[in-house]
């Protein structure tokens, strides 16, 4: 028996004892003239060669899958077999290939030995990090057919094609929802069961999702970091931002099939819809008021709280509705945009316009 002085190894034979000792010394004396792969062993080097012939003479008897060493092929047959050989003993975790059990395993110790040199990026990985540097080099390498999308990550590309066809594997057991991908299945089923993981420091706010946080802080930092190049619109997101510019465009994508209305947004046109189906799906919990929208029925929870958020800075007005808030700010302006097409009467509101105009009606019926 051979022993290695520098760790515990023993062999049967001086030769491999001999092979052993050069990962001491990290001697490699089998070098590739094609790639820059170095090795100890000259098997491992023939395998690694049939890289650049493209030869690979292990095929599966049960699928199309070839490959360049045996003990990849009987890797590969696990997977119709269906043996996990690998399990946690901390999870339900199982898998095919030693490597793989040891990655997993780091997620239960913490350890992250793979560190970026640009920013405070720890992962488990050494792919991991190679994809987590191409945010620091800029490279997408992999592109849409369709769109001008580019990504990172291949599995975002799949991701991404979702889109185009339209499929959505993920569904929900309580609602229509469907979903392209499980992370989002999961974020939405947060929605049944109430889970707001999300907390502000600032305030009582909780979220669902990190990035509606990382919004939300804005509010606090007074962050707006969209700005409109027409005029001095700033907003937080870049979903208000290109709502905003559509005011600019007059493009109002969202059409009514029932009527010739049309609007900026999907959710203006579901609420518009409402009003031809006669649906009010928000009820006030108090009473048995019922509305289209949200925001409604918000202004509506005014009445039983006596919240009047809007306040005049002129005198001490103040109401429930910014609808109401705006025709009082007109007292003080003096506008009056209503006009009689009759006599020079002028109002502050339609309402006062439509009854003057019955005195005009009144007095012909009268004569």
């Amino acid at each position: 028996m051979y022993c290695c002085n520098n760790c515990e190894y023993k062999c049967i034979r001086k030769s491999k004892l001999q092979t052993h000792m050069k990962i001491h010394t990290g001697e490699k004396p089998f070098s590739c003239n094609i790639c820059e792969y170095r090795c100890i062993r000259k098997t491992d080097f023939q395998t690694h060669m049939k890289i650049h012939t493209g030869e690979k003479p292990f095929s599966c008897k049960i699928c199309e899958y070839r490959c360049i060493t045996k003990s990849r092929l009987q890797e590969h047959m696990k997977i119709h077999t269906g043996e996990k050989p690998f399990s946690c003993n901390i999870c339900e975790y199982r898998c095919i290939r030693k490597t793989d059990f040891q990655t997993h395993m780091k997620r239960h110790t913490g350890e992250k030995p793979f560190s970026c040199n640009f920013c405070e990026f720890r992962c488990i990985t050494k792919s991991h990090l190679q994809t987590h540097m191409k945010i620091h080099t800029g490279e997408k390498p992999f592109s849409c057919n369709i769109c001008e999308y580019r990504c990172v990550r291949k599995s975002s590309l799949q991701t991404h094609m979702k889109i185009h066809t339209g499929e959505k594997p993920f569904s929900c057991n309580i609602c229509e929802c469907r979903c392209i991908t499980k992370s989002r299945l999961q974020t939405h089923m947060k929605i049944h069961t109430g889970e707001k993981p999300f907390s502000c420091n600032s305030c009582e706010y909780r979220c669902i999702t990190k990035s509606d946080l990382q919004t939300h802080m804005k509010i606090h930092t007074g962050e707006k970091p969209f700005s409109c190049n027409i005029c001095e619109y700033r907003c937080i997101t870049k979903r208000n931002f290109q709502r905003h510019m559509i005011i600019h465009t007059g493009e109002k994508p969202f059409s009514c099939n029932i009527c010739e209305y049309r609007c900026i947004t999907k959710s203006r046109l579901q609420n518009h819809m409402n009003i031809h189906t006669g649906e009010k799906s928000f009820s006030c919990n108090i009473c048995e008021y019922r509305c289209i929208t949200k925001s409604r029925l918000q202004t509506h929870m005014n009445i039983h709280t006596g919240e009047k958020p809007f306040s005049c800075n002129i005198c001490e007005y103040r109401c429930i509705t910014k609808g109401n808030f705006q025709r009082h700010m007109k007292i003080h302006t003096g506008e009056k945009p209503f006009s009689c097409n009759i006599c020079e009467h002028r109002f502050i509101r339609n309402y006062d316009l439509q009854r003057h105009l019955k005195t005009h009606t009144g007095a012909k019926h009268f004569s």
